[in-house]
């Protein structure tokens, strides 16, 4: 049932030409999976004439399997806005690039604040996804031990040992930038991340595009960097100018704080059960959450019945 209406509003084909979904909370349930009832969803809106694109914070090369189980062989907008790729032969559509020296000093910020780097490099066809320091990060980075016990393991150091074939490990990266470095982060306790984005904040004004999101599949949380101005719907943007589609004519669907400027942004914004706060009040519809199928209910809401 949606929120905030009566009834369900149905919306002409015509009216919307493009969806825009958001991956992990809100394609995949909690337990990471996409389910068969929304690949039937997903499927029926493509049906209808609509085209699906995936804006996920995920690097590309994670997205792929699920632009797969989706059916969906176009472009997909990947760490958060940052990178752009198509996914029939892997051609970089858009990239971000950081103002000259910006970089480096935000690497320097982050191993002084006492957390380590993940810098993403758009190297897929070479076989690596990230640059870090290390693979073997033990510690907990940023504990704040008044907040939160310390777990048996950092979710950093589960996300290097999970991603270590995709790993390129340069130990000098916080005073040698390697090139062609679009975005990265830095994992931690929530405390500790939201201390960092401010500092970072603080440090380089107006440079930086910062938000902290629980990571969806690692413990803790993340402190996401990017270029000033990158956001997911900048990545939409792109793509919707290319195909002569309209802002009003696009329909956005997600879950957390990074899924923002594309819920303002489009004709319709959509969240999830599960979304943020700040996502539930931002949105102009509220389908089921993403363990109850939500996307069935989008399908609903742009094509009914057809």
């Amino acid at each position: 049932m949606f929120l905030m209406q009566e009834k369900p509003v149905i919306v002409e084909a015509p009216s919307t030409r493009l969806l825009v979904l958001d991956v992990d909370g809100t394609v995949t349930n909690s337990r990471h999976e996409v389910t068969t009832a929304t690949c039937e969803a997903v499927a029926r809106i493509r049906a209808a004439g609509i085209r699906v694109v995936l804006a996920t914070g995920r690097r590309y090369r994670d997205t792929l399997p699920v632009a797969a189980r989706l059916g969906i062989s176009g472009p997909v907008i990947t760490a958060s806005g940052a990178l752009v790729k198509r996914t029939s032969d892997h051609v970089t559509l858009t990239r971000a690039e950081f103002e000259p020296g910006v970089l480096a000093g935000v690497v320097a910020t982050i191993v002084a604040a006492g957390h380590e780097p993940v810098l993403y490099s758009d190297s897929f066809d070479e076989g690596f996804d990230f640059h870090c320091r290390s693979l073997n990060v033990s510690a907990t980075p940023g504990r704040d031990a008044s907040s939160e016990p310390a777990p048996s393991v950092s979710g950093l150091a589960e996300y290097l040992d999970r991603n270590r074939e995709l790993a390129r490990v340069v130990p000098d990266l916080h005073t040698s930038v390697p090139p062609g470095v679009f975005a990265g982060f830095a994992m931690g306790q929530h405390r500790a991340m939201l201390d960092l984005e401010q500092s970072l904040h603080d440090r380089f004004p107006g440079q930086l595009s910062l938000h902290t999101i629980r990571s969806p599949r690692y413990l803790h949380w993340m402190c996401e960097i990017a270029p000033v101005g990158v956001t997911k719907w900048t990545g939409i943007m792109a793509l919707a100018k290319e195909w002569g589609i309209r802002a009003a004519e696009i329909v956005a669907v997600g879950d957390d704080v990074n899924d923002l400027p594309m819920i303002r942004g489009a004709g319709i914004g959509i969240a999830m059960g599960n979304a943020q706060p700040a996502v539930l009040a931002a949105a102009d519809r509220v389908v089921a959450r993403e363990d109850a199928d939500g996307i069935v209910e989008v399908a609903d809401l742009l094509v009914g019945s057809r």
